[in-house]
Protein backbone atom coordinates (compact mmCIF):
# COMPACT_ATOMS: atom_id res chain seq x y z
CA UNK A 1 0.00 0.00 0.00
CA UNK A 2 1.44 3.55 -1.05
CA UNK A 3 -0.86 5.92 1.35
CA UNK A 4 1.31 8.68 0.23
CA UNK A 5 1.20 8.14 -3.33
CA UNK A 6 3.55 6.79 -5.93
CA UNK A 7 6.52 9.31 -6.45
CA UNK A 8 7.92 8.32 -10.21
CA UNK A 9 11.14 7.79 -11.27
CA UNK A 10 11.22 10.00 -14.05
CA UNK A 11 9.59 13.52 -14.68
CA UNK A 12 9.12 12.88 -18.43
CA UNK A 13 5.52 11.22 -17.96
CA UNK A 14 2.54 12.29 -19.46
CA UNK A 15 3.58 15.37 -21.68
CA UNK A 16 1.74 16.95 -24.16
CA UNK A 17 3.55 15.55 -26.98
CA UNK A 18 4.91 12.21 -24.95
CA UNK A 19 1.90 9.85 -25.72
CA UNK A 20 4.14 8.19 -28.24
CA UNK A 21 6.92 7.24 -25.91
CA UNK A 22 4.86 6.04 -23.31
CA UNK A 23 3.91 2.81 -21.91
CA UNK A 24 1.35 1.29 -19.46
CA UNK A 25 2.52 -0.87 -16.88
CA UNK A 26 0.00 -3.66 -15.00
CA UNK A 27 -0.64 -4.03 -12.01
CA UNK A 28 -2.95 -7.07 -11.31
CA UNK A 29 -5.89 -6.44 -8.32
CA UNK A 30 -5.42 -3.10 -7.43
CA UNK A 31 -7.57 -0.29 -5.92
CA UNK A 32 -6.60 3.28 -6.50
CA UNK A 33 -8.74 6.81 -5.57
CA UNK A 34 -12.31 8.09 -6.91
CA UNK A 35 -11.88 7.61 -11.03
CA UNK A 36 -13.16 9.55 -13.53
CA UNK A 37 -15.46 7.55 -15.62
CA UNK A 38 -15.65 7.29 -19.74
CA UNK A 39 -18.26 5.38 -21.67
CA UNK A 40 -16.18 3.37 -24.45
CA UNK A 41 -16.87 0.19 -26.58
CA UNK A 42 -13.17 -1.35 -26.32
CA UNK A 43 -10.63 -1.77 -23.86
CA UNK A 44 -8.29 -0.52 -26.48
CA UNK A 45 -10.66 2.46 -27.17
CA UNK A 46 -9.93 3.22 -23.35
CA UNK A 47 -6.39 2.77 -23.56
CA UNK A 48 -6.12 5.72 -26.55
CA UNK A 49 -8.30 7.77 -24.44
CA UNK A 50 -5.80 7.85 -21.49
CA UNK A 51 -2.80 7.94 -24.05
CA UNK A 52 -3.98 11.04 -25.67
CA UNK A 53 -4.76 12.61 -22.93
CA UNK A 54 -1.71 14.14 -21.22
CA UNK A 55 -3.19 14.47 -17.76
CA UNK A 56 -4.21 10.70 -17.83
CA UNK A 57 -2.06 9.14 -14.96
CA UNK A 58 -3.59 5.43 -15.37
CA UNK A 59 -6.74 3.83 -16.58
CA UNK A 60 -8.78 0.28 -15.68
CA UNK A 61 -11.19 -1.42 -17.84
CA UNK A 62 -13.05 -4.69 -17.31
CA UNK A 63 -15.76 -5.78 -19.78
CA UNK A 64 -19.07 -6.84 -18.42
CA UNK A 65 -20.30 -9.65 -19.40
CA UNK A 66 -23.45 -8.80 -19.31
CA UNK A 67 -23.43 -6.59 -22.24
CA UNK A 68 -20.83 -8.88 -24.12
CA UNK A 69 -23.97 -9.71 -26.31
CA UNK A 70 -24.58 -6.05 -26.96
CA UNK A 71 -21.01 -5.34 -27.77
CA UNK A 72 -21.12 -2.27 -24.64
CA UNK A 73 -21.07 0.31 -24.04
CA UNK A 74 -18.48 -0.14 -21.45
CA UNK A 75 -17.28 1.92 -18.30
CA UNK A 76 -13.47 3.09 -18.66
CA UNK A 77 -11.95 4.34 -15.60
CA UNK A 78 -9.18 7.02 -15.90
CA UNK A 79 -7.23 9.11 -13.26
CA UNK A 80 -5.81 12.47 -13.40
CA UNK A 81 -4.56 13.53 -10.35
CA UNK A 82 -1.90 12.00 -8.48
CA UNK A 83 -2.33 8.44 -7.58
CA UNK A 84 -2.93 8.54 -3.76
CA UNK A 85 -3.87 5.82 -1.86
CA UNK A 86 -3.20 2.25 -3.90
CA UNK A 87 -3.82 -0.59 -2.58
CA UNK A 88 -2.93 -4.14 -3.49
CA UNK A 89 -6.64 -5.57 -3.27
CA UNK A 90 -6.24 -9.30 -3.81
CA UNK A 91 -10.25 -10.28 -3.76
CA UNK A 92 -12.15 -7.58 -4.95
CA UNK A 93 -9.34 -5.77 -6.91
CA UNK A 94 -9.34 -4.55 -10.66
CA UNK A 95 -6.12 -4.63 -13.14
CA UNK A 96 -4.85 -1.03 -12.73
CA UNK A 97 -2.82 0.38 -15.53
CA UNK A 98 -0.42 2.89 -14.82
CA UNK A 99 1.07 5.36 -16.99
CA UNK A 100 5.12 5.72 -17.17
CA UNK A 101 7.41 6.70 -19.69
CA UNK A 102 8.71 3.61 -21.98
CA UNK A 103 12.78 4.44 -20.90
CA UNK A 104 11.44 3.87 -17.80
CA UNK A 105 11.05 0.34 -18.12
CA UNK A 106 12.37 -0.68 -21.14
CA UNK A 107 15.48 -3.35 -20.99
CA UNK A 108 17.45 -5.33 -23.10
CA UNK A 109 16.47 -8.84 -24.41
CA UNK A 110 17.62 -10.74 -21.50
CA UNK A 111 16.02 -8.85 -18.42
CA UNK A 112 12.74 -10.30 -17.43
CA UNK A 113 10.76 -7.34 -17.82
CA UNK A 114 8.20 -6.42 -14.81
CA UNK A 115 5.98 -8.97 -12.52
CA UNK A 116 3.26 -7.04 -11.13
CA UNK A 117 4.64 -3.78 -9.49
CA UNK A 118 7.90 -5.26 -9.46
CA UNK A 119 10.98 -4.19 -12.19
CA UNK A 120 12.92 -8.23 -12.86
CA UNK A 121 16.08 -7.02 -14.13
CA UNK A 122 19.50 -8.98 -15.08
CA UNK A 123 20.44 -10.95 -14.18
CA UNK A 124 17.52 -12.28 -11.87
CA UNK A 125 15.38 -14.83 -14.07
CA UNK A 126 12.01 -16.11 -13.93
CA UNK A 127 11.96 -18.38 -16.91
CA UNK A 128 14.76 -19.93 -19.93
CA UNK A 129 14.04 -16.92 -22.25
CA UNK A 130 15.58 -14.39 -19.89
CA UNK A 131 18.18 -13.59 -17.41
CA UNK A 132 20.91 -15.63 -16.33
CA UNK A 133 20.16 -19.04 -15.90
CA UNK A 134 23.06 -19.14 -12.62
CA UNK A 135 20.03 -16.73 -11.45
CA UNK A 136 16.78 -18.51 -11.90
CA UNK A 137 15.56 -18.91 -8.47
CA UNK A 138 12.36 -16.88 -9.15
CA UNK A 139 9.09 -17.20 -10.34
CA UNK A 140 6.12 -14.91 -11.76
CA UNK A 141 2.68 -16.22 -10.97
CA UNK A 142 0.66 -14.15 -14.08
CA UNK A 143 -2.48 -14.55 -11.64
CA UNK A 144 -1.35 -12.35 -9.15
CA UNK A 145 1.28 -10.98 -10.37
CA UNK A 146 3.47 -11.66 -7.83
CA UNK A 147 6.78 -12.30 -8.02
CA UNK A 148 8.58 -15.17 -5.45
CA UNK A 149 12.13 -16.58 -4.38
CA UNK A 150 12.31 -20.02 -4.95
CA UNK A 151 15.72 -21.24 -3.46
CA UNK A 152 15.91 -25.35 -3.42
CA UNK A 153 12.45 -26.24 -2.60
CA UNK A 154 11.08 -23.32 -0.63
CA UNK A 155 9.08 -20.06 -1.75
CA UNK A 156 9.01 -16.72 -0.58
CA UNK A 157 7.20 -13.56 -1.57
CA UNK A 158 8.61 -10.76 -2.92
CA UNK A 159 8.30 -7.45 -1.25
CA UNK A 160 10.21 -5.27 -2.95
CA UNK A 161 13.19 -5.21 -5.61
CA UNK A 162 16.12 -2.12 -5.85
CA UNK A 163 17.94 -2.88 -9.24
CA UNK A 164 20.57 -0.29 -8.47
CA UNK A 165 21.37 -1.96 -4.45
CA UNK A 166 20.82 -5.14 -6.47
CA UNK A 167 18.81 -6.11 -3.89
CA UNK A 168 15.73 -7.94 -2.95
CA UNK A 169 13.28 -8.19 0.50
CA UNK A 170 11.18 -11.15 0.84
CA UNK A 171 8.10 -12.07 3.36
CA UNK A 172 9.46 -15.21 5.73
CA UNK A 173 7.10 -16.56 8.24
CA UNK A 174 6.07 -15.07 11.14
CA UNK A 175 7.49 -17.44 12.99
CA UNK A 176 10.95 -16.66 12.08
CA UNK A 177 13.10 -16.19 14.52
CA UNK A 178 16.08 -13.40 13.71
CA UNK A 179 19.65 -13.22 15.11
CA UNK A 180 18.96 -17.32 15.55
CA UNK A 181 19.65 -20.80 13.90
CA UNK A 182 16.97 -19.78 11.66
CA UNK A 183 19.15 -17.21 10.62
CA UNK A 184 21.86 -19.21 9.77
CA UNK A 185 20.30 -21.75 8.30
CA UNK A 186 17.90 -19.94 5.59
CA UNK A 187 21.90 -18.24 4.92
CA UNK A 188 23.15 -21.64 4.36
CA UNK A 189 19.96 -22.85 1.85
CA UNK A 190 21.30 -20.06 -0.26
CA UNK A 191 24.35 -21.74 -1.57
CA UNK A 192 24.97 -22.27 -3.93
CA UNK A 193 23.02 -19.95 -5.40
CA UNK A 194 25.08 -16.20 -6.39
CA UNK A 195 23.02 -14.54 -3.35
CA UNK A 196 23.38 -13.83 0.04
CA UNK A 197 21.50 -12.09 3.11
CA UNK A 198 22.00 -8.56 3.26
CA UNK A 199 20.58 -7.96 6.49
CA UNK A 200 18.37 -9.45 9.14
CA UNK A 201 14.92 -9.51 9.79
CA UNK A 202 13.23 -6.24 9.63
CA UNK A 203 9.32 -5.87 10.58
CA UNK A 204 7.73 -6.11 13.98
CA UNK A 205 4.47 -8.25 14.53
CA UNK A 206 1.20 -6.90 14.63
CA UNK A 207 -2.19 -7.71 16.74
CA UNK A 208 -3.94 -5.36 15.00
CA UNK A 209 -7.44 -7.33 13.81
CA UNK A 210 -7.31 -8.24 9.79
CA UNK A 211 -3.55 -7.05 9.47
CA UNK A 212 -1.09 -9.97 8.53
CA UNK A 213 1.81 -10.18 10.96
CA UNK A 214 5.54 -11.17 8.98
CA UNK A 215 9.12 -10.67 8.74
CA UNK A 216 11.47 -9.45 5.97
CA UNK A 217 14.49 -10.25 4.97
CA UNK A 218 16.60 -8.55 2.58
CA UNK A 219 18.54 -10.37 0.15
CA UNK A 220 21.82 -9.26 -2.33
CA UNK A 221 22.60 -10.52 -5.45
CA UNK A 222 26.32 -11.44 -6.43
CA UNK A 223 27.36 -9.45 -9.46
CA UNK A 224 26.77 -11.35 -12.59
CA UNK A 225 30.06 -12.51 -14.55
CA UNK A 226 29.55 -12.10 -18.48
CA UNK A 227 26.20 -14.11 -19.58
CA UNK A 228 26.29 -17.25 -21.96
CA UNK A 229 25.87 -17.38 -25.79
CA UNK A 230 25.01 -18.98 -28.53
CA UNK A 231 25.90 -16.58 -31.03
CA UNK A 232 26.63 -12.72 -31.47
CA UNK A 233 22.81 -11.92 -31.51
CA UNK A 234 22.49 -13.65 -27.60
CA UNK A 235 24.60 -10.68 -27.08
CA UNK A 236 22.46 -7.55 -26.78
CA UNK A 237 25.21 -4.97 -25.20
CA UNK A 238 27.61 -2.60 -27.25
CA UNK A 239 31.24 -3.74 -28.24
CA UNK A 240 30.72 -7.25 -26.82
CA UNK A 241 30.24 -10.56 -28.77
CA UNK A 242 30.22 -14.06 -28.63
CA UNK A 243 33.46 -16.06 -27.99
CA UNK A 244 34.90 -18.57 -26.09
CA UNK A 245 36.19 -18.18 -23.09
CA UNK A 246 39.43 -20.00 -20.85
CA UNK A 247 37.31 -22.84 -19.65
CA UNK A 248 36.03 -23.48 -22.94
CA UNK A 249 32.49 -22.22 -22.31
CA UNK A 250 30.88 -19.37 -24.92
CA UNK A 251 30.33 -15.86 -23.70
CA UNK A 252 29.42 -13.02 -25.11
CA UNK A 253 33.10 -10.84 -24.07
CA UNK A 254 34.05 -7.34 -24.37
CA UNK A 255 35.77 -6.11 -27.61
CA UNK A 256 39.52 -5.07 -27.43
CA UNK A 257 40.20 -1.66 -25.51
CA UNK A 258 36.86 -2.59 -23.38
CA UNK A 259 36.22 -4.49 -20.06
CA UNK A 260 32.65 -6.04 -18.43
CA UNK A 261 31.60 -3.77 -15.85
CA UNK A 262 29.17 -5.44 -13.55
CA UNK A 263 28.12 -2.49 -11.82
CA UNK A 264 26.13 -1.56 -15.11
CA UNK A 265 26.20 -4.93 -16.88
CA UNK A 266 27.63 -3.38 -19.96
CA UNK A 267 31.68 -3.32 -21.81
CA UNK A 268 33.25 -0.33 -20.51
CA UNK A 269 36.20 1.41 -22.21
CA UNK A 270 39.55 -0.37 -20.61
CA UNK A 271 39.99 1.20 -16.72
CA UNK A 272 36.40 2.68 -16.28
CA UNK A 273 34.20 0.33 -13.75
CA UNK A 274 35.06 -2.63 -12.59
CA UNK A 275 35.58 -6.25 -13.87
CA UNK A 276 34.47 -8.65 -12.22
CA UNK A 277 33.38 -10.89 -14.85
CA UNK A 278 34.26 -14.75 -14.63
CA UNK A 279 36.01 -15.13 -18.43
CA UNK A 280 37.01 -11.45 -18.69
CA UNK A 281 37.45 -9.40 -21.68
CA UNK A 282 39.93 -10.64 -25.10
CA UNK A 283 42.38 -8.21 -23.83
CA UNK A 284 45.08 -9.46 -21.10
CA UNK A 285 44.15 -8.52 -18.25
CA UNK A 286 45.99 -6.56 -15.92
CA UNK A 287 48.08 -8.06 -12.90
CA UNK A 288 46.99 -7.56 -9.53
CA UNK A 289 48.65 -5.66 -7.21
CA UNK A 290 50.02 -7.45 -3.83
CA UNK A 291 48.56 -5.15 -1.77
CA UNK A 292 44.96 -6.16 -3.05
CA UNK A 293 45.91 -9.51 -1.49
CA UNK A 294 47.32 -9.42 1.45
CA UNK A 295 44.59 -6.49 2.72
CA UNK A 296 42.07 -9.34 2.51
CA UNK A 297 43.68 -11.93 3.74
CA UNK A 298 44.61 -9.98 7.52
CA UNK A 299 41.09 -8.84 7.22
CA UNK A 300 39.63 -12.75 6.46
CA UNK A 301 42.25 -13.82 9.51
CA UNK A 302 40.91 -11.39 12.04
CA UNK A 303 37.12 -12.54 11.11
CA UNK A 304 37.87 -15.91 11.55
CA UNK A 305 39.00 -15.51 14.93
CA UNK A 306 36.44 -12.81 15.89
CA UNK A 307 34.07 -15.10 14.19
CA UNK A 308 35.15 -18.33 16.37
CA UNK A 309 34.56 -16.65 19.68
CA UNK A 310 31.27 -14.97 18.84
CA UNK A 311 30.10 -18.27 17.39
CA UNK A 312 31.05 -20.52 20.78
CA UNK A 313 29.82 -17.91 22.80
CA UNK A 314 26.31 -17.96 20.48
CA UNK A 315 26.57 -21.91 20.85
CA UNK A 316 26.10 -21.55 24.63
CA UNK A 317 23.25 -18.84 24.80
CA UNK A 318 21.18 -20.39 22.88
CA UNK A 319 21.24 -23.94 24.64
CA UNK A 320 17.79 -22.41 26.49
CA UNK A 321 16.47 -21.61 22.76
CA UNK A 322 16.74 -25.05 21.01
CA UNK A 323 13.60 -26.73 21.43
CA UNK A 324 11.52 -23.38 20.42
CA UNK A 325 13.87 -23.64 17.30
CA UNK A 326 13.25 -26.98 16.67
CA UNK A 327 9.44 -26.24 17.12
CA UNK A 328 9.79 -23.88 14.62
CA UNK A 329 11.25 -26.61 12.47
CA UNK A 330 8.57 -28.81 12.97
CA UNK A 331 5.49 -26.20 12.25
CA UNK A 332 7.33 -25.56 9.25
CA UNK A 333 6.51 -28.99 7.29
CA UNK A 334 3.90 -30.63 5.81
CA UNK A 335 3.96 -33.86 8.05
CA UNK A 336 3.66 -31.68 11.50
CA UNK A 337 0.55 -29.73 10.02
CA UNK A 338 -0.81 -33.32 9.08
CA UNK A 339 0.12 -34.48 12.54
CA UNK A 340 -1.73 -31.30 14.26
CA UNK A 341 -4.59 -32.11 12.54
CA UNK A 342 -4.87 -35.24 13.53
CA UNK A 343 -4.76 -34.96 17.06
CA UNK A 344 -7.97 -34.85 19.32
CA UNK A 345 -7.35 -32.05 20.94
CA UNK A 346 -6.69 -28.00 20.22
CA UNK A 347 -3.96 -27.04 22.99
CA UNK A 348 -2.66 -23.71 23.49
CA UNK A 349 0.78 -24.24 21.83
CA UNK A 350 -0.89 -25.33 18.52
CA UNK A 351 -1.55 -21.96 18.16
CA UNK A 352 2.12 -21.41 16.99
CA UNK A 353 1.61 -23.41 13.56
CA UNK A 354 -1.43 -20.94 12.67
CA UNK A 355 -0.42 -18.14 9.74
CA UNK A 356 -3.04 -16.23 10.17
CA UNK A 357 -3.98 -13.30 12.72
CA UNK A 358 -5.31 -13.80 16.25
CA UNK A 359 -9.15 -11.81 16.88
CA UNK A 360 -9.92 -10.95 20.48
CA UNK A 361 -13.08 -12.25 21.60
CA UNK A 362 -14.17 -9.21 22.79
CA UNK A 363 -13.95 -7.55 19.39
CA UNK A 364 -16.12 -10.43 17.77
CA UNK A 365 -18.11 -9.83 20.17
CA UNK A 366 -18.88 -6.18 19.63
CA UNK A 367 -18.43 -6.66 16.02
CA UNK A 368 -21.37 -9.18 16.13
CA UNK A 369 -23.27 -7.42 19.13
CA UNK A 370 -22.83 -10.25 21.28
CA UNK A 371 -23.90 -13.10 18.31
CA UNK A 372 -27.61 -11.11 17.93
CA UNK A 373 -30.21 -13.41 15.86
CA UNK A 374 -30.54 -10.76 13.04
CA UNK A 375 -26.50 -10.72 12.28
CA UNK A 376 -27.00 -14.37 12.21
CA UNK A 377 -26.28 -15.46 8.14
CA UNK A 378 -26.93 -19.76 8.25
CA UNK A 379 -25.93 -22.61 9.71
CA UNK A 380 -23.69 -25.37 8.75
CA UNK A 381 -22.24 -28.89 10.41
CA UNK A 382 -19.43 -26.97 11.54
CA UNK A 383 -21.56 -24.18 13.30
CA UNK A 384 -23.56 -21.14 13.10
CA UNK A 385 -21.90 -18.54 10.80
CA UNK A 386 -22.83 -14.88 11.73
CA UNK A 387 -21.92 -11.43 10.29
CA UNK A 388 -19.31 -9.09 12.09
CA UNK A 389 -19.36 -5.22 11.34
CA UNK A 390 -15.88 -3.83 13.08
CA UNK A 391 -14.26 -0.18 13.51
CA UNK A 392 -14.24 1.41 10.06
CA UNK A 393 -17.17 -0.45 8.48
CA UNK A 394 -15.54 -3.77 7.36
CA UNK A 395 -17.54 -6.53 6.94
CA UNK A 396 -16.30 -10.40 7.98
CA UNK A 397 -18.33 -13.79 8.26
CA UNK A 398 -17.89 -15.41 11.60
CA UNK A 399 -18.00 -19.21 12.17
CA UNK A 400 -18.74 -20.45 15.45
CA UNK A 401 -17.46 -23.82 16.14
CA UNK A 402 -20.53 -25.49 17.71
CA UNK A 403 -19.45 -26.49 21.70
CA UNK A 404 -18.37 -29.96 22.68
CA UNK A 405 -18.45 -30.94 18.82
CA UNK A 406 -15.45 -33.50 17.70
CA UNK A 407 -16.54 -33.44 14.15
CA UNK A 408 -16.54 -29.84 14.72
CA UNK A 409 -12.79 -29.56 15.81
CA UNK A 410 -11.84 -32.01 13.27
CA UNK A 411 -12.75 -29.34 10.90
CA UNK A 412 -11.70 -26.03 12.92
CA UNK A 413 -8.16 -27.75 12.66
CA UNK A 414 -7.95 -28.40 8.83
CA UNK A 415 -9.55 -25.26 8.27
CA UNK A 416 -7.51 -23.31 10.04
CA UNK A 417 -4.44 -24.46 8.67
CA UNK A 418 -4.96 -25.48 5.12
CA UNK A 419 -6.66 -21.99 4.03
CA UNK A 420 -4.08 -19.89 5.95
CA UNK A 421 -1.41 -21.34 3.43
CA UNK A 422 -3.66 -21.10 0.32
CA UNK A 423 -4.16 -18.00 -1.14
CA UNK A 424 -5.88 -17.73 -4.82
CA UNK A 425 -8.95 -15.59 -6.12
CA UNK A 426 -11.28 -18.28 -6.51
CA UNK A 427 -10.79 -19.61 -2.51
CA UNK A 428 -12.46 -18.04 0.17
CA UNK A 429 -9.86 -16.13 1.94
CA UNK A 430 -9.32 -16.67 5.98
CA UNK A 431 -8.81 -13.26 7.50
CA UNK A 432 -8.44 -14.49 11.35
CA UNK A 433 -9.61 -16.84 13.98
CA UNK A 434 -10.25 -16.97 17.84
CA UNK A 435 -9.63 -19.49 20.51
CA UNK A 436 -10.47 -19.21 23.79
CA UNK A 437 -11.85 -21.62 26.66
CA UNK A 438 -14.58 -23.48 24.46
CA UNK A 439 -14.89 -20.35 21.79
CA UNK A 440 -13.26 -21.32 18.53
CA UNK A 441 -13.88 -19.53 15.52
CA UNK A 442 -12.99 -19.04 12.06
CA UNK A 443 -13.16 -15.67 10.41
CA UNK A 444 -13.33 -15.12 6.64
CA UNK A 445 -14.29 -12.50 3.86
CA UNK A 446 -17.94 -12.00 3.92
CA UNK A 447 -19.48 -12.75 0.60
CA UNK A 448 -22.64 -10.17 -0.19
CA UNK A 449 -24.03 -12.90 -2.17
CA UNK A 450 -24.31 -15.61 -0.05
CA UNK A 451 -23.77 -19.71 -1.61
CA UNK A 452 -24.82 -20.11 -5.34
CA UNK A 453 -27.37 -22.82 -4.62
CA UNK A 454 -29.44 -19.31 -3.44
CA UNK A 455 -29.17 -18.62 -6.93
CA UNK A 456 -29.25 -21.29 -8.97
CA UNK A 457 -32.36 -23.15 -7.26
CA UNK A 458 -34.57 -20.20 -6.20
CA UNK A 459 -37.30 -19.21 -8.99
CA UNK A 460 -36.67 -15.67 -8.80
CA UNK A 461 -33.33 -15.18 -8.59
CA UNK A 462 -31.68 -17.69 -11.10
CA UNK A 463 -32.91 -15.28 -13.82
CA UNK A 464 -30.05 -13.20 -12.73
CA UNK A 465 -28.09 -16.10 -13.57
CA UNK A 466 -26.94 -15.76 -17.14
CA UNK A 467 -25.64 -18.26 -19.36
CA UNK A 468 -22.44 -16.16 -19.88
CA UNK A 469 -22.40 -15.31 -15.51
CA UNK A 470 -23.30 -19.46 -15.12
CA UNK A 471 -20.23 -20.24 -17.74
CA UNK A 472 -17.47 -17.67 -15.83
CA UNK A 473 -19.11 -19.32 -12.45
CA UNK A 474 -17.68 -22.98 -13.79
CA UNK A 475 -14.44 -21.21 -14.94
CA UNK A 476 -13.62 -19.85 -12.02
CA UNK A 477 -14.74 -23.18 -9.83
CA UNK A 478 -12.24 -25.09 -12.21
CA UNK A 479 -9.44 -22.81 -11.48
CA UNK A 480 -9.93 -22.86 -7.71
CA UNK A 481 -9.97 -26.86 -7.98
CA UNK A 482 -6.57 -26.73 -10.33
CA UNK A 483 -5.08 -24.26 -8.00
CA UNK A 484 -6.01 -27.02 -5.07
CA UNK A 485 -5.13 -30.00 -7.00
CA UNK A 486 -1.77 -28.97 -8.90
CA UNK A 487 -0.65 -25.86 -8.08
CA UNK A 488 -0.55 -24.85 -4.81
CA UNK A 489 2.16 -25.91 -2.58
CA UNK A 490 0.11 -28.32 -0.48
CA UNK A 491 -1.78 -30.86 -2.86
CA UNK A 492 -5.24 -30.67 -1.53
CA UNK A 493 -8.29 -33.19 -1.87
CA UNK A 494 -11.49 -30.44 -0.62
CA UNK A 495 -14.12 -33.58 -0.42
CA UNK A 496 -16.97 -31.54 0.13
CA UNK A 497 -17.45 -29.51 -3.17
CA UNK A 498 -21.41 -28.94 -3.75
CA UNK A 499 -23.15 -25.58 -4.73
CA UNK A 500 -23.70 -24.36 -1.00
CA UNK A 501 -20.21 -24.64 -0.82
CA UNK A 502 -19.08 -22.18 -3.35
CA UNK A 503 -19.72 -18.48 -2.41
CA UNK A 504 -20.22 -15.45 -4.47
CA UNK A 505 -18.93 -11.92 -4.04
CA UNK A 506 -20.59 -8.88 -5.55
CA UNK A 507 -19.16 -9.55 -8.57
CA UNK A 508 -20.44 -12.95 -8.74
CA UNK A 509 -16.44 -14.21 -8.87
CA UNK A 510 -17.52 -17.76 -7.42
CA UNK A 511 -15.06 -18.93 -4.14
CA UNK A 512 -14.78 -22.65 -2.62
CA UNK A 513 -15.08 -22.78 0.70
CA UNK A 514 -15.20 -25.21 3.58
CA UNK A 515 -12.36 -26.98 3.88
CA UNK A 516 -13.39 -29.38 7.30
CA UNK A 517 -13.39 -32.62 5.20
CA UNK A 518 -10.12 -31.45 3.43
CA UNK A 519 -7.01 -33.51 3.85
CA UNK A 520 -3.36 -33.31 2.17
CA UNK A 521 -1.94 -35.56 -0.28
CA UNK A 522 1.91 -35.74 -0.66
CA UNK A 523 3.57 -35.19 -3.78
CA UNK A 524 3.05 -39.22 -5.02
CA UNK A 525 0.59 -39.52 -3.60
CA UNK A 526 -2.50 -40.45 -5.41
CA UNK A 527 -5.34 -42.03 -3.08
CA UNK A 528 -6.41 -42.70 0.46
CA UNK A 529 -9.28 -44.62 2.35
CA UNK A 530 -10.98 -43.83 5.71
CA UNK A 531 -13.44 -45.46 7.92
CA UNK A 532 -15.22 -42.36 8.86
CA UNK A 533 -16.97 -41.43 4.86
CA UNK A 534 -18.61 -37.65 5.89
CA UNK A 535 -20.00 -35.63 3.21
CA UNK A 536 -23.07 -34.82 1.55
CA UNK A 537 -24.72 -37.76 -0.89
CA UNK A 538 -25.07 -36.59 -4.18
CA UNK A 539 -22.14 -35.39 -4.98
CA UNK A 540 -19.76 -38.49 -3.25
CA UNK A 541 -18.51 -40.57 -5.30
CA UNK A 542 -19.90 -43.96 -5.94
CA UNK A 543 -16.27 -45.47 -4.31
CA UNK A 544 -15.86 -43.24 -1.57
CA UNK A 545 -19.69 -43.16 -0.29
CA UNK A 546 -19.40 -46.88 -0.52
CA UNK A 547 -15.89 -48.16 0.44
CA UNK A 548 -14.12 -44.52 2.00
CA UNK A 549 -11.73 -44.62 -0.83
CA UNK A 550 -11.09 -40.70 -2.21
CA UNK A 551 -8.54 -39.50 -4.62
CA UNK A 552 -8.24 -36.48 -7.07
CA UNK A 553 -11.02 -38.36 -9.01
CA UNK A 554 -13.51 -37.80 -6.24
CA UNK A 555 -13.36 -34.12 -6.14
CA UNK A 556 -13.57 -33.75 -10.06
CA UNK A 557 -17.12 -36.50 -9.94
CA UNK A 558 -18.42 -33.57 -7.29
CA UNK A 559 -17.15 -31.01 -9.59
CA UNK A 560 -19.43 -33.12 -12.32
CA UNK A 561 -22.43 -32.65 -10.34
CA UNK A 562 -22.12 -29.40 -9.73
CA UNK A 563 -21.74 -28.32 -13.23
CA UNK A 564 -24.85 -30.14 -13.78
CA UNK A 565 -26.50 -28.11 -11.39
CA UNK A 566 -25.59 -25.04 -12.48
CA UNK A 567 -26.66 -25.38 -16.17
CA UNK A 568 -30.08 -27.44 -15.55
CA UNK A 569 -30.61 -25.33 -11.85
CA UNK A 570 -31.64 -28.93 -10.71
CA UNK A 571 -30.58 -29.88 -6.95
CA UNK A 572 -29.16 -33.87 -7.63
CA UNK A 573 -30.88 -34.86 -4.69
CA UNK A 574 -34.22 -33.86 -2.78
CA UNK A 575 -35.71 -35.21 0.41
CA UNK A 576 -38.45 -37.01 -1.58
CA UNK A 577 -38.73 -39.05 -4.66
CA UNK A 578 -42.01 -39.21 -6.54
CA UNK A 579 -42.61 -42.50 -8.50
CA UNK A 580 -41.06 -42.84 -11.93
CA UNK A 581 -39.14 -39.85 -11.01
CA UNK A 582 -34.74 -39.95 -11.69
CA UNK A 583 -32.56 -38.04 -10.09
CA UNK A 584 -30.38 -35.56 -12.45
CA UNK A 585 -27.38 -37.73 -11.87
CA UNK A 586 -29.61 -41.12 -12.45
CA UNK A 587 -31.07 -38.95 -15.92
CA UNK A 588 -27.98 -37.79 -17.35
CA UNK A 589 -26.49 -41.46 -16.77
CA UNK A 590 -29.48 -43.14 -18.53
Amino acid sequence: MFSSGCLRKSSKCCGKNNSGADHFLSLKMMKAGKPDLITVYSEEQCRQKCLHDFRCQAYSFKEDQRRAREKGPYTCYTWSDDLDNIQEFAQDGRDLYVRVPLSDIESTSRSCGTCGTNLVPYPLSTGQSCGDPLYSAFSCDNITAQLYFEPHMDRYRITSVNPEARTFTIQVNERFICMSEDLKKFSQQLDPWPFAVSSRCTGEQTDTPGSVGGKEVKIVWNDPKEPLCNSSKDCDWPHATCNSSSNGTTKCLCDSGFSWNSSNVSCSPAGVGNNVGGGGSLQKRQKVKPVYIIAPAVAAIFILVFGGLFYMRRQHGSRESTPEILDFRLYESEKRIKMWMDACQFEEKDKKGIEVPFFDLEIILQATNHFADENKLGRGGFGPVYKATFPGGQEIAVKRLLSGSGQGLEEFKNEVVLIAKLQHRNLVKLVGYCVKGDEKMLLYEYMPNKSLDSFIFDQTRCSLLTWEIRFEIILGITRGMLYLHQDSRLRIIHRDLKTSNVLLDEEMTPKISDFGLARIFEAKQTEASTQRVIGTYGYMSPEYALDGFFSFKSDVFSFGVVVLEIVSGRRNTCFYHSEGTLSLLTHHWT
